[in-house]
């Protein structure tokens, strides 16, 4: 590869960072060989992502500053965050994992390095490993794919079916594909009586009709891959009719079917006799990892839904868990040598897919500009500019919730502004335009209504109190994954050790102490309930059209104990 001498700026800056000498640090971090470095291993390749939120293009996402643990999780991944992530994992400041995995000198190593993700690049990716590694490799996408854009939501994510088509997956487990209805799920993915528009196979075995509580979708498929008889259950996330809109799936039940579970890998072990058992979760990574402790004879769970980007993968007891972080950012590659029916090695890496330094697979790339042509116009109105880094992840308040807080409150001239703590929603850097297709990344919901009405201080405390319990409760399997609810106009401390109805305390509204029962007047948008207000993305937009610039002061509304 030629080294342009934008390229030379750029290492000699991280040679200056990392104490390396500038020749050791182009052996280490700009060839793509380096980048994508990997001595392949066994017979299996599982390439894995998930939670892509319909990102089509190479954007800029910051990792979160602050995951808080819960009871032992402390210390360990993905609860290891910032500067303590540099030190845990061995990254040198600057260094290109310390960007993909930190968010440390975010907005300086993002100008460094450039955008990451990108499909037109993750399918470069995967041809290249699937051309090194023929009849070896097995592609599994964790959901949250058709979701998260403005041109997934005009289209009610048939543009991410092609996506995910052209890109060959193989396997596929679903979580917000379910907020388009189930009808639309039905004719993109099928069920088990006929096939939809994917070309893989479509897995969730925890879906049931909810009278005859008989599956409605595949639970498995066997797949031969170099010579391994592969088992792969599906999990869709366990909670989507408590998240999202009944309406959707009005007559389906979810959960995390544990027991059942159980008996499919024992299927697949005794009567099926495969060589390698995988669960392709969308539980989230606590869960998994308590899951991978009580379920016995997994061998691999490629999770998703809490987007946590972990370097290495985890083993617990005799499974392996991974979890390949969100929006295209990353694709996982994990090579297995499989003999006597048990993984005898290992080999992983979480892949940063950084966009300026692995080409464009020109099929994807022209797929997506069809996808993208007929609405370039709308979606490239530059509606203001951000002054500071704008990002949504970690467990409170981050700088673009508070521009979705903020357009609220000022639409509904309200004193209290509700937003859910979604982990989607890509980041803009200090300078950067704020598009309207900005404004879409983070409110596009097939729900994405605003509402207004009057709560009373205690309904807004119960509100936050269910929210971090969700969030906090010592069991995983009672967590919902996402973030605390970003709220507008509050200000209040929170105990995470403590239980529900005692983690919330010295709530405020306009800086004066919260009145239990005064009622405030309050808004919000993505209810599970009908709401006719306008949509969030509309409110957004029109805001970032009188502001002009942004520029989002430290929040510090919120007081952690």
């Amino acid at each position: 590869m030629e080294v342009t001498r934008r390229d030379f700026m750029a290492l000699a800056a991280i040679a200056a960072s990392s104490g390396l000498m500038p020749r050791e640090t182009l052996a280490q971090a700009i060839s793509p060989e380096r980048l994508l470095d990997f001595e392949s291993l066994g017979n299996v390749t599982l390439l894995h992502m998930t939670d892509s939120h319909a990102t089509l293009l190479p954007v800029h996402y910051r990792e979160p500053d602050t995951l808080l643990p819960v009871g032992d999780e402390a210390g360990k991944p993905p609860f290891v965050t910032g500067e303590a992530a540099l030190k845990f994992y061995g990254f040198a400041k600057g260094s290109l994992d310390a960007h993909a995995f930190t968010p440390v000198d975010f907005a300086e190593l993002a100008r460094r390095y450039g955008k990451m993700a990108g499909y037109a690049h993750i399918a470069t990716l995967v041809k290249r490993i699937r051309a090194e590694r023929p009849g070896k490799v097995l592609f599994c996408d964790g959901g949250d794919t058709l979701q998260g854009s403005a041109t997934s939501t005009w289209s009610e994510g048939r543009d991410m079916v092609d996506a995910i088509n052209l890109l060959d997956v193989d396997l596929f487990s679903p979580h917000w594909e379910f907020t388009f209805g189930i009808d639309k799920v039905k004719e993109y993915f099928g069920d088990l009586e006929k096939r939809g528009l994917f070309k893989g196979e479509f897995l969730a075995h925890n879906v049931q009709d909810v009278i005859w509580k008989e599956p409605v979708f595949k639970p498995y498929a066997i797949r031969q891959v170099g010579g391994v008889a592969v088992g792969v259950i599906g999990q869709a996330f366990p909670y989507t009719p408590i998240s999202h809109p009944r309406k959707f799936v009005p007559d389906l039940t979810f959960g995390i079917q544990e027991e059942q579970l159980q008996r499919y890998v024992d299927e697949l072990r005794d009567e099926k006799k495969v060589d390698l058992v995988v669960l392709l979760s969308h539980n989230g990574f606590s869960v998994d990892i308590k899951l991978a402790g009580r379920v016995k004879g997994l061998d691999v769970i490629l999770g998703g839904h809490t987007h946590d980007a972990i370097p290495r993968a985890l083993q617990v007891g005799k499974t392996l868990v991974l979890q390949s972080g969100a929006h295209g950012k990353y694709l996982s590659r994990l090579d297995l040598d499989v003999r006597d029916k048990k993984i005898q090695t290992h080999r992983f890496k979480l892949i940063p897919v950084l966009a300026s330094h692995i080409p464009a697979d020109p099929d994807m790339a022209a797929l997506i500009q069809r996808i993208r042509a007929p609405h370039e116009k709308k979606l490239s109105e530059v509606l203001a500019v951000s002054e500071n880094v704008l990002y949504r992840r970690g467990n409170f308040n981050g700088t673009f919730d508070e521009v979705v807080l903020d357009a609220l409150l000022k639409h509904y001239d309200a004193e209290v502004a509700f937003s859910p703590g979604f982990r989607w929603g890509v980041s803009l850097v200090p300078g950067q335009p704020i598009t309207y297709e900005d404004a879409f990344t983070h409110t596009a919901l097939s729900y994405p209504n605003t509402w207004t009405r009057e709560l009373t201080g205690a309904e807004i405390k119960t509100i936050m109190e269910d929210v971090a319990d969700n969030l906090f409760n010592d069991d995983p399997y009672y967590r919902q994954g996402g973030d605390m609810v970003r709220v507008g106009g509050v200000g209040y401390t929170i105990d995470p050790k403590k239980k529900i109805g005692q983690r919330i305390a010295d709530l405020t509204v306009g800086g004066k102490p919260m009145d239990l029962n005064k009622k405030y007047k309050a808004t919000g948008w993505a209810s599970v309930n009908d709401v006719d207000g306008p949509p969030a993305y509309d409110v957004v937009a029109n805001y970032l059209r009188s502001v002009k610039r942004v520029k989002i002061a430290p929040v510090s509304r919120v007081k952690v104990v």
